[in-house]
């Protein structure tokens, strides 16, 4: 019997902790950072926050504790988060009533008189729950991540109690892992003392997968009830939401063909301003703390030093341990930093991109672009144009954008023209927004729409537009 033996070569990048801790904060977005820099000013001793002012342009005088620690690294122990100068011109930011989702959840929470960690815990799962209010994540991840950024070990379950709390927070369904558990979050907070409302429990209950495929004759038949009885209680259903967070941000129900007069609590990421032809980019820096190490620290060090430069032996262990906390405030405020440029640099490369459409928002001048296009200009990998795009918005003078939204294919029509996916998916929603609910229009139907107005686009490329729309099929658009 032959043996074979081959001898496979294998390169595996591994991201270090600090590269972890950097992503993360290239993904949080302006609440949320603010809430990241309170924590590690919490957790380091030698960070302070510092209040704005013109002598903070001033270099202050420096210690390298390296030079006793015969470090080569020599550390600057203040550094500017936000680049502010006392120059700046300070913009308006938009809000409503100045709270995001999250401050207003932990608000609730601290009614509640939780413990200390308790409140950690919680307060971190807020933080994870997105823009639609729900918790996407499973727990145990969960869990890993704030053993890894905030250092306290927990479980699953002790993060399940206090998701519990959370569920019982307003708006109503906050915190949900998906669309059944959200429902039933809603319903739980309502009085179930109708006929109506008692099959809608039910019906979400024990029937969810039939009440979405809408299954409805089939629903009907299991529950032994009239067609009546039936539509009351899908009427009770289509009055809750199915993104909580909307209820805070911009309203809407299950079935809503329009949103509401309730102003987005929306903290933009970027200040844009456009006057006398010319553009303003900005990273907006409403509340985040500008921080520096505390020069007590510095005088410490100084007085364990002798006059002969040597530490004393009995200081040398405290000495190391303000140094690895200093050395610890100086990756922070350089991360800080390298995200801001990292955000600026790549806000600064999409409005470039879409000039025009910035100029008055007309949706008609966004050209085609994808994540490619953005990190060939900027130099930066795809997957951090991702992170930076995800969740960031940007105050222009037409209102607050998210800028995924801003992204899209490129298609072509008959006359060679291109044009962005984003006209096409205008489109097919107006087209479903004006069908017959009880006759709804087939994906190969709406294909035959769009050539018929020049667009060359295939079924599969509609049902992918669609369901980027976040519209379901057909048959699960048909109403009674």
């Amino acid at each position: 019997m032959a043996i074979n033996q081959k001898q496979v070569l294998s390169l595996q990048q591994k991201l270090s902790p600090q590269q972890i801790q950097m992503i993360k904060l290239l993904e949080l977005h302006a609440v949320q950072l603010e809430q990241r820099i309170k924590q590690e000013i919490e957790d380091n001793i030698v960070l302070e926050e510092e209040e704005r002012s013109p002598e903070d342009d001033e270099q202050p005088q420096q210690i390298s504790v390296d030079e006793y620690l015969h470090d080569d690294d020599t550390p600057s122990y203040k550094s500017r988060i936000n680049n502010y100068s006392k120059d700046d011109k300070q913009r308006p930011v938009y809000l409503t009533e100045g709270r995001s989702l999250q401050e207003y959840l932990i608000e609730q929470l601290g009614y509640r008189n939780l413990p200390e960690r308790d409140m950690r815990l919680a307060v971190y799962l807020i933080g994870s729950i997105d823009e639609d209010g729900y918790l996407r994540r499973d727990l145990e991840s969960v869990a890993d991540d704030i053993a890894f950024t905030v250092g306290i070990e927990t479980t699953a379950g002790e993060l399940e109690r206090l998701l519990n709390i959370i569920h019982e927070l307003e708006p109503a369904g906050i915190g949900a892992r998906d669309l059944r558990e959200c429902l039933l979050l809603q319903m739980a907070q309502m009085p179930v003392n109708t006929r109506p409302r008692r099959l809608a429990r039910k019906i979400l209950t024990n029937y969810f997968d039939e009440f979405v495929k809408k299954h409805y004759e089939k629903l009907m038949a299991r529950l032994q009830i009239s067609e009546d009885d039936f539509r009351e209680a899908i009427a009770e259903i289509r009055h809750l939401s199915p993104k909580p967070g909307n209820l805070y941000a911009e309203g809407g129900n299950l079935y809503a063909e329009g949103g509401t007069d309730t102003t987005p609590y929306i903290i933009p990421d970027f200040i844009l301003d456009y006057q006398d032809g010319r553009f303003t980019l900005s990273l907006n820096s409403y509340n985040v703390p500008e921080v520096r190490v505390n020069r007590r620290y510095m005088e410490m060090i100084r007085e364990m030093v002798g006059s002969d430069g040597r530490v004393r032996e009995k200081d040398k262990e405290a000495i190391q341990f303000v140094k690895s906390k200093i050395d610890s405030a100086k990756w922070f405020i350089s991360a800080i930093k390298q995200r801001h440029d990292t955000l600026m640099r790549t806000m600064q490369t999409i409005l470039d991109y879409q000039e025009e459409y910035f100029k008055d928002g007309d949706k008609s001048k966004l050209r085609p672009m994808i994540l490619k296009d953005i990190a060939d200009r900027t130099g930066l990998d795809v997957s951090t144009i991702s992170r930076v795009v995800n969740s960031k918005y940007v105050q222009t003078q037409f209102g607050i954008i998210l800028l995924k939204s801003l992204f899209s294919e490129a298609m072509q029509t008959d006359s060679g023209e291109e044009v962005s996916s984003y006209e096409i998916k205008n489109i097919l929603q107006e087209c479903i927004d004006e069908e017959d609910k009880r006759r709804p229009l087939t994906d190969e139907t709406l294909m035959d729409i769009l050539n018929s107005k020049g667009y060359r686009i295939a079924r599969r490329t509609v049902a992918k537009y669609r369901e980027m729309l976040g519209i379901p099929v057909a048959r699960l658009r048909k109403q009674i």
